[in-house]
């Protein structure tokens, strides 16, 4: 009878990266700041082991390197090598907290980098199983995710790690990485164990002893009660709360950035949207394509009062998009001022209603190129309050309604553009080749004009 681990399927929402290769995803350094706030310790939380080795069946250990992911320290890899032999072999086995709200369940939680075991079949084959912010969210705002749950009833095993929407699926080690396969019971590469030798629990000889057990009656070992810390805030819908949530993640994005990427208020050329990865200006350096579609994508709910249309600025200038200047998912980019020539970059949708906008007389601004939103952010740095963000508010396409994104509008072709989420009395507001945000005149001079 085999004893299994298992971890559910990743929510739709919540894992957003490309399958790239290891190599092409690591970074040299991580943002400090967007890494702490991604990967909190979670000061609730019971924990039956900590600091222990994870043991394949070849006496080989698990381990994490924290630059092998990217900028966050999500989506790195769950790597096998000699045991002892490198950094990030801790592992810490949370059974209840604030990411964790199931009984009889556990979180796989890195030590070194406090990132849970994550399992995404979206993903491209050999590309699975990594680690990734504990409650699903790449800013760390996620709650639980079953995508990160693993039943757990006691002991160190040996065991299986299968995941619980598909039984017939088991982590396994590839090489010198933890992928997916399905399940066999005479497969050694399939078999886990807690701890070590030289570690603080104890390993009984039989190989029968449970780490879990799908719905088996396994006794359950005394596990070791401790309590760590992971704080990460809550998933939230309404209006208000998505509304600090993109300050938050926003201002996280962008915290190492003492400038913002160049803007020119010179005629600007057509620039595409591209569908492969390439350099951008912002964090990552690459383009995650498959990140950036998720992060978003078109509302075809959505009621558009106008579409494809140009807005010009007050003083004559035209908004533009350079969709390679943001992040590695087209978040953060600066709202450009050009000189208006109709170029795709420069089209917009007005949208009055829709999932991202269930306020009555407001709209949103969507780029009609790469379907970002006009977003306001009053705890950016100065001169880089207004970008293109993902429209609800979460970087990874999630969000719902957001009020930095959301503008007054009652119809007509003229708008002033005060954001809700500062009560209307701070307006976007041409700066220097570039949206910028100032106190609101009331005097004409703030006026947008839509192009029709």
């Amino acid at each position: 009878m085999k004893t299994v681990v298992s971890v559910a399927l990743a929510s739709a929402s919540l894992v957003t990266a490309s399958p790239l290769a290891f190599a092409q995803r690591a970074v040299t350094a991580l943002d400090q700041a967007a890494f702490e706030e991604a990967q909190q310790p979670d000061a609730t939380a019971t924990k039956a082991f900590s600091g222990i080795q994870i043991q394949t069946s070849d006496k080989r250990c698990l381990f994490v390197d924290e630059l092998s992911g990217d900028f966050r320290a999500n989506l790195t890899p769950i790597q096998v090598g000699e045991c002892g032999s490198t950094d990030g072999q801790g592992w810490d086995i949370i059974t209840s907290g604030k990411h964790n709200n199931v009984a009889d369940s556990m979180l796989i939680v890195s030590t070194l980098t406090n990132a849970c075991f994550n399992f995404d079949p979206r993903r491209a084959a050999g590309n699975q199983v990594l680690l990734f912010s504990c409650g699903g969210r790449a800013d760390g705002g996620g709650e639980v995710t079953d995508s990160q749950l693993f039943p757990y009833f006691g002991g160190t095993g040996p065991g299986m790690f299968s995941p619980e929407n598909d039984a017939q699926s088991c982590l396994t080690v590839d090489g010198d990485v933890l992928s997916v396969a399905a399940c066999a019971t005479n497969n050694n590469d399939q078999m886990f164990t807690f701890g070590d030798d030289s570690a603080n629990v104890s390993i009984p000889a039989q190989p029968s002893d449970p780490i879990v057990s799908s719905g088996s009656s396994a006794t359950t070992a005394s596990p070791v009660a401790t309590t760590t810390g992971q704080t990460t805030g809550s998933v939230d819908t309404t209006t208000t709360a998505l509304a600090s949530d993109i300050r938050a993640t926003a201002s996280s994005t962008g915290a190492a950035e003492a400038s913002s990427p160049a803007t020119s208020d010179a005629p600007a050329e057509s620039i595409p949207d591209p569908t492969e990865a390439v350099p951008v200006s912002r964090a990552g350096g690459t383009l995650v394509p498959t990140a950036a579609a998720e992060s978003h994508e078109r509302d075809n709910t959505a009621t558009r009062v106008f579409t494809s249309v140009s807005i010009k600025a007050p003083g004559g200038q035209c908004l533009f998009i350079d969709p390679t200047a943001g992040d590695f998912r087209q978040n953060l980019i600066p709202v450009s001022l050009v000189d208006c020539a109709g170029a795709p970059n420069e089209k917009f949708d007005v949208i009055t209603a829709g999932v991202h906008n269930d306020a009555q007389d407001s709209a949103l601004l969507v780029s009609s190129l790469m379907n970002g939103c006009i977003s306001f952010d009053s705890r950016r740095p100065a001169g880089d309050t207004v970008t293109i963000f993902s429209c609800g508010g979460r970087a990874d396409g999630g969000g719902l309604t957001n009020t930095g994104q959301l503008i007054p509008f009652t119809g007509g072709t003229d708008l002033v553009l005060a954001p809700e989420s500062d009560r209307n009395v701070t307006c976007i507001v041409p700066g220097t080749g570039r949206l910028d945000s100032a106190p609101c005149s009331n005097d004409g001079s703030q006026v947008f004009t839509i192009l029709t």
